[in-house]
């Protein structure tokens, strides 16, 4: 098994990193060096999320050796012999221990792990600092060719990398003005690390703070169904604001859109440009405006004003986001829709004396083998009015129980004697019998809760439209490269941070024990000790009071003071939620009446298809009667027909005969006859000769 345990997760995780980008990006519609770069920057991300704890399990058997090796200098250590022992064991001895050393299941060999976490650790900075920023510009210009997009992105990002040459330059003074540091490529390497953790950091207890509350509380909240379905009127109302916005936001941009397609001939420079908005249209605007072909006329013979290329590459980009953005709340909106009509049949279900779930309208797709056999009416009852409000409540006290160990834990960890980090004596504990399964498994889960409470804020947070991941293939190409370097900034700090929950980092516990090939590639934070020693030790203390604010939802009553809508409870914003139920009663209405239509439409075509088919059978028999009548009449005329040729076909015999008996008349030469048996075959007239 060594290095299978590698291989496969590297496969795991490409296809799971695939799995989300094809939730959230469009794979048909959106350009494929914004999806790969995406792709790539996810992969990286959750490579090391996944990988970490192998690593950690190899460093403590590897650290099993380096003890062994100790233990086998010391003059007073005899080695001691097991039954059990196996090629891959090491066994050592003292007077009153036994040192066993079990290789893992999922050890990796040497040189492997160093070499692997240089390339992902180096390809996921170059992707965050430098190409994502810029292809996000790329991506988002909009110009009409690679030249004038490349051209754009480096403007754009001039004070970007400007920014961080200041920050590295301010660094490296610091550093080359001390007397005791002598600069080198090793130390330039780990000032550029430090500097990138810092500010990783720095972002990563901000999003923290707020993933250790709101996700119990928003499992919690999942199982009240009053109160969810109350929050649901709110985003409703909120939605169709939002929706109506972008609806008027487009026709705005088509209006533009429109006046300078009528303003620019066929026969223009930029008419080429003009063609390339207008296939950024939605098609029904397409087919209002078409082309303006049918003008022949020279664009300088009428002195107008005419735009400029660059206004025209600004309402390019207009029309791309106008367009993007009217498409996402379209498809947000049938989706909140189908989760508002769900929540209400739940609650209407619940006092059903049956216990079978009854929905308000079809589903549009056929019931499959799943629902007609498994998820039964009788089943998809007791899950969604009974079991699943206590599933999510177990489910909410346990994350907030984790979320609590992670609090005591951040504020902790530089501890070692005692040993006050809980995560720490987890693994202290499963170190001591080297039992790698546990080990592996207990980082996993400690690992994926905090990614899932750093990314799940990512994916959550929304910055006035310009930044927001929405499923179902809704996420433009501009929030999908801001993910992809968000997460390539947040995942090292949040390693890291985990290594010290732990205590496997020596520059914040401050043990001579074997480091992780993770830490190693890191280098020596000694280095900026102001650092080492203080900030990555006393910032993630901050967490406790971002989790209390979290608590007290206190960002969220500053949001609605400053004019932002937010869910407040029912009192405070009673009037969206009254809004919103009206709302979501006048489109239940609206999609009533189109069932009923439909059900009306089919059983008239069904009813129509019965006389139909009625009819179409007696027209068959009637058509068989026909040809049955036609074929006897047929067959008499054709016997009366074969009678009558018989008859005169004999008397034409007869005639002949008498004809050949009769005595030789004389003719003259010029002399025709009107005989009609001349024109029969093989007949001649005979001449007489006088």
């Amino acid at each position: 098994m060594s290095g299978a345990a590698l291989g496969i997760e590297i496969v795991v995780v490409f296809f799971l990193a695939l799995f989300l980008l094809h939730r959230y990006g469009d794979f048909k519609k959106q350009q494929r060096m914004v999806l790969f770069g995406t792709l790539l920057a996810w992969y990286l991300c959750f490579l090391i999320v996944f990988i970490l704890p192998l690593d950690v399990s190899t460093t403590i058997y590897k650290q099993c050796l380096i003890d062994h090796e100790a233990h086998a200098q010391t003059p007073s250590v005899s080695p001691v012999l097991s039954n059990q022992t196996t090629p891959n064991t090491s066994i050592s001895a003292s007077k009153n221990t036994q040192h066993v050393c079990y290789k893992p299941w999922s050890y990796i060999p040497d040189g492997i792990m160093p070499v692997f976490w240089r390339v992902v650790y180096w390809t996921s900075q170059c992707l965050t600092w430098l190409l994502l920023p810029f292809m996000q510009s790329y991506a988002r210009s909009g110009g009409f060719s690679i030249t004038g997009k490349i051209k754009t992105a480096l403007i754009e990002n001039a004070i970007y990398y400007g920014t961080y040459l200041f920050i590295f330059g301010s660094l490296l003074i610091y550093v080359a003005v001390h007397p005791q540091w002598r600069l080198s490529w090793y130390e330039l390497q780990t000032i550029g690390i430090t500097a990138a953790n810092t500010w990783g950091l720095f972002l990563l207890v901000l999003l923290l703070g707020y993933g250790l509350v709101e996700i119990p509380r928003s499992y919690w909240e999942a199982s009240r169904q009053g109160h969810l379905l109350i929050k649901t009127y709110f985003k409703v109302a909120k939605l169709m604001t939002e929706k109506a916005d972008s609806e008027e936001n487009l026709e705005d941009v088509m209006e533009e859109v429109r006046k300078i397609n009528e303003s620019i001939k066929y026969n223009h420079p930029l008419r080429k440009n003009v063609d390339t908005i207008l296939r950024k249209c939605p098609v029904e605007y397409q087919e209002k405006m078409g082309r303006n072909m049918d003008d022949y006329e020279d664009f300088d013979d009428k002195h107008n004003t005419y735009p400029t290329e660059r206004s025209l590459s600004k309402l390019h980009k207009q029309v791309i986001y106008a367009v993007q953005r009217h498409n996402r709340t379209h498809v947000q909106w049938q989706i909140l829709l189908e989760q508002a009509f769900h929540l209400e049949d739940v609650a209407k279900n619940e006092t059903s004396t049956s216990r079978q779930f009854i929905h308000s309208f079809a589903p549009p797709e056929p019931v499959g083998w799943f629902r007609r056999y498994i998820y039964t009416p009788t089943i998809e009852w007791y899950w969604e009015c009974l079991l699943k409000q206590w599933f999510y409540r177990i489910l909410s006290v346990v994350l907030a129980l984790f979320s609590v160990a992670v609090v005591w834990s951040e504020c902790t960890f530089f501890s070692t004697r005692p040993v006050l980090s809980l995560f720490a004596v987890f693994i202290q504990l499963a170190e001591r019998d080297y039992n790698y399964l546990y080990i592996e498994m207990a980082c996993f889960i400690t690992i994926f809760f905090l990614c899932t409470c750093v990314y799940s804020t990512v994916f959550r947070i929304r910055v006035f439209n310009y930044y927001y991941l929405a499923s179902h293939h809704q996420t433009d190409a501009y929030s999908l490269q801001f993910s992809g370097m968000l997460f390539c900034r947040l995942t090292p700090p949040l390693c890291l941070n985990f290594l010290g929950l732990i205590h496997m980092d020596s520059a914040i516990s401050h043990q001579e024990k074997e480091q992780t090939a993770y830490t190693s590639i890191m280098g020596s934070m000694r280095v900026l000790s102001f650092i080492a020693n203080g900030f990555y030790i006393y910032y993630p203390m901050l967490i406790v009071i971002l989790c209390i604010a979290t608590y007290f939802s206190l960002g969220t009553r500053c949001l609605n003071l400053l004019g932002f809508q937010q869910f407040m409870g029912d009192e405070m914003t009673s009037d969206l939620i009254d809004e919103g139920r009206e709302l979501l009663r006048r489109e239940r209405r609206k999609r009533q009446r189109i069932e009923d239509g439909e059900s009306r439409r089919r059983e008239w075509r069904e009813r129509y298809a019965q006389r139909d088919e009625i009819a179409a059978r007696n027209r068959t028999s009637m058509s068989e009667m026909k040809e049955t009548n036609y074929g006897e009449t047929l067959n008499s005329n054709t016997n009366r027909q074969a009678k009558y040729t018989r008859g005169s076909s004999q008397t034409g015999r007869d005639s002949i005969e008498l004809l050949q008996d009769a005595e030789t008349l004389d003719f003259n030469a010029e002399t025709l006859t009107d005989d009609p048996l001349q024109s029969e075959p093989g007949r001649h007239l005979t001449k007489t000769k006088q």
